[in-house]
């Protein structure tokens, strides 16, 4: 399967990127996706689209080293730092730390708190809900000291309040410099925020 890319607030991005994929194909027994090829420089948010099925996080597989990679190549600047957010974040039933005490656990920025996680520094984290606890995951990547975050499906038990809420943290993201690649089915998502797109599985 190929892929093909398109544009969204293109901008002539700086050289050297923070994640280059030159012609990769990758899977696990067999080859499930690729070849494919594209890069994440700073300031920009690159989405990764498809259909269930595709190879999207297969993608994310083979950029941490937990896929196989059959053809072609990866290049990451680890020194810059990596935050990834996986598909399904592990939600404990019982988690006795607050939302202050996980972002610093994380080294997020906590100075810099969203206002809508202002009200809910004190709370424990296993006493929020799926979609808030998913958007504090994807804000402990992205105000994380890292440059390149890498998140996989972030929107999952979001409800269009907490969607439109990420879209503002990734834009935000854009503005401190970093490089973020997002994995969505949530076309409108990725419309909203992404400076290039790319289809996976064309």
């Amino acid at each position: 399967m190929g892929a093909g890319e398109h544009g969204g607030n293109a901008l002539t991005p700086p050289s050297p990127p923070l994640l280059a994929v030159q012609g990769l194909t990758a899977g696990y027994a067999r080859p499930v996706v690729g070849p494919l090829s594209f890069e994440v420089h700073r300031g920009e948010i690159v989405g990764l689209a498809g259909a269930n099925g595709s190879g999207k996080t297969t993608v994310l597989a083979a950029i941490i080293g937990t896929a196989r990679v059959f053809g072609g190549g990866i290049t990451c600047d680890r020194s810059a730092g990596v935050s990834v957010l996986r598909q399904f974040p592990v939600h404990l039933r019982e988690m006795p730390i607050t939302v202050a005490e996980l972002l610093h656990a994380t080294a997020s920025n906590t100075d810099d708190v969203p206002s809508l996680f202002q009200p809910l520094l004190g709370t424990r984290v296993d006493r929020l809900s799926g979609g808030q606890f998913q958007l504090l995951q994807a804000w402990a990547c992205l105000g994380s000291p890292a440059a390149l975050v890498l998140l996989d499906e972030p929107t999952n038990n979001m409800d269009p309040q907490a969607i439109a809420a990420l879209a503002d943290l990734l834009l935000a993201s854009r503005k401190r410099g970093k490089g973020v690649l997002v994995i969505s089915h949530e076309a409108t998502l990725l419309d909203t925020v992404c400076t290039r797109i790319v289809e996976v599985g064309r």
